[in-house]
């Protein structure tokens, strides 16, 4: 009985002193796959990019504690400069009657679309008008930051272009392949890009 008594009372108490308690069940659906794809693609080059996008709407006639959004954005993210292996023709690799030297062609590095780091990335500062506040109540979204990650990406491309990323992906897998075919016993090493540089 003493036994029942002191259980009792411990579940009692565990009731008691938490008795709005909340337990989080996952009723999520497995993830399906959608798509396989083979890739050839290799990523010779990534650069690391910060920016802030400061954006602000204006109302006209209305000063901008009363209807407005300003917003600071801090985005930080990555783009790399990629070289496709997959359209790669039968004399993208000539080898001369030795066999000790190759002239590889290869297409210029690409730059590839903007990868924003989301854990990094955040907005620094919101002021919003009392009207849009207000708004704000009857939407399901009403700080979406949507169109200031599109900013972000195309400013940090932008950006990309002004950097010497694709001669750093050049080199690197010049480098690359030069250390393969040295290893498989091929001395003299040419490696060539062809094409415009996009």
């Amino acid at each position: 009985m003493v036994g029942l008594v002191v259980v009792a009372i411990a579940v009692g108490w565990h009731l008691v002193s938490n008795p709005f308690s909340t337990k989080t069940v996952d009723h999520s659906p497995p993830a399906v796959l959608v798509n396989l794809r083979d890739l050839a693609d290799y990523h010779a080059a990534q650069g690391q990019y910060e920016l802030t996008i400061d954006q602000e709407k204006d109302v006209k006639w209305l000063p901008q504690a009363i209807a407005g959004e300003r917003v600071q954005y801090v985005a930080v993210g990555t783009v790399d400069a990629v070289v496709d292996f997959t359209h790669l023709g039968t004399g993208a690799v000539a080898l001369d009657t030795t066999g000790k030297s190759a002239v590889i062609t290869l297409p210029h590095p690409v730059l590839g679309t903007p990868l924003l780091d989301t854990t990094q990335s955040h907005v620094m500062n919101r002021d919003r008008g009392l009207l849009n506040r207000i708004g704000g109540m009857f939407n399901d979204n009403p700080t979406s930051e949507h169109s200031l990650e599109l900013a972000a990406t195309a400013k940090m491309a932008a950006a990309a272009q002004q950097t010497d990323l694709v001669a750093k992906g050049e080199a690197n897998t010049r480098a690359m392949l030069t250390t393969l075919l040295h290893s498989l016993g091929i001395p003299q090493v040419d490696v060539r890009f062809s094409g415009v540089v996009a």
